[in-house]
Protein backbone atom coordinates (compact mmCIF):
# COMPACT_ATOMS: atom_id res chain seq x y z
CA UNK A 1 0.00 0.00 0.00
CA UNK A 2 1.58 3.41 -1.06
CA UNK A 3 0.74 6.06 1.61
CA UNK A 4 1.23 10.08 1.70
CA UNK A 5 1.92 12.53 4.03
CA UNK A 6 1.88 16.20 5.03
CA UNK A 7 4.90 16.43 3.46
CA UNK A 8 4.20 15.02 0.20
CA UNK A 9 1.31 17.13 0.14
CA UNK A 10 3.42 19.78 0.76
CA UNK A 11 6.24 19.23 -1.55
CA UNK A 12 3.03 18.33 -4.67
CA UNK A 13 2.60 22.39 -4.13
CA UNK A 14 -0.05 22.28 -1.31
CA UNK A 15 -0.28 24.87 1.49
CA UNK A 16 0.60 23.31 5.08
CA UNK A 17 -2.45 23.58 6.69
CA UNK A 18 -4.36 22.38 3.73
CA UNK A 19 -2.36 19.08 3.70
CA UNK A 20 -3.06 18.33 7.42
CA UNK A 21 -6.87 19.27 6.91
CA UNK A 22 -6.26 16.47 3.70
CA UNK A 23 -4.41 14.10 6.08
CA UNK A 24 -6.97 14.96 8.94
CA UNK A 25 -10.07 13.86 6.41
CA UNK A 26 -8.44 10.82 5.17
CA UNK A 27 -7.68 9.83 8.59
CA UNK A 28 -11.79 10.22 9.02
CA UNK A 29 -12.77 8.26 5.68
CA UNK A 30 -10.82 5.61 6.27
CA UNK A 31 -12.54 5.40 10.28
CA UNK A 32 -15.81 5.35 8.54
CA UNK A 33 -14.64 2.29 6.02
CA UNK A 34 -13.97 0.43 9.80
CA UNK A 35 -10.29 0.73 9.57
CA UNK A 36 -10.48 1.53 13.24
CA UNK A 37 -6.43 1.70 13.51
CA UNK A 38 -6.19 5.57 11.66
CA UNK A 39 -7.93 6.70 15.37
CA UNK A 40 -4.40 7.31 16.38
CA UNK A 41 -3.44 11.09 17.07
CA UNK A 42 0.02 10.25 16.15
CA UNK A 43 -0.70 8.53 12.66
CA UNK A 44 0.14 11.02 9.74
CA UNK A 45 -0.06 8.57 7.34
CA UNK A 46 -2.49 7.56 5.07
CA UNK A 47 -3.43 5.67 1.99
CA UNK A 48 -2.72 7.19 -1.43
CA UNK A 49 -6.06 6.12 -2.89
CA UNK A 50 -7.93 7.94 0.33
CA UNK A 51 -6.30 10.95 -0.72
CA UNK A 52 -7.23 10.46 -4.21
CA UNK A 53 -11.10 9.80 -3.27
CA UNK A 54 -11.37 13.12 -1.36
CA UNK A 55 -9.56 15.21 -3.99
CA UNK A 56 -10.96 13.83 -7.08
CA UNK A 57 -7.26 13.38 -8.27
CA UNK A 58 -4.81 10.41 -9.46
CA UNK A 59 -1.51 11.36 -7.32
CA UNK A 60 1.78 9.93 -8.97
CA UNK A 61 3.80 7.02 -7.75
CA UNK A 62 6.73 8.28 -7.85
CA UNK A 63 9.05 8.83 -5.01
CA UNK A 64 11.43 12.13 -5.05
Amino acid sequence: MITVTKKDLIALGYGTSFSADIIKKAKKLMIEKGHTYYQSRKLDRVPKEAVEELLGITLSDTND
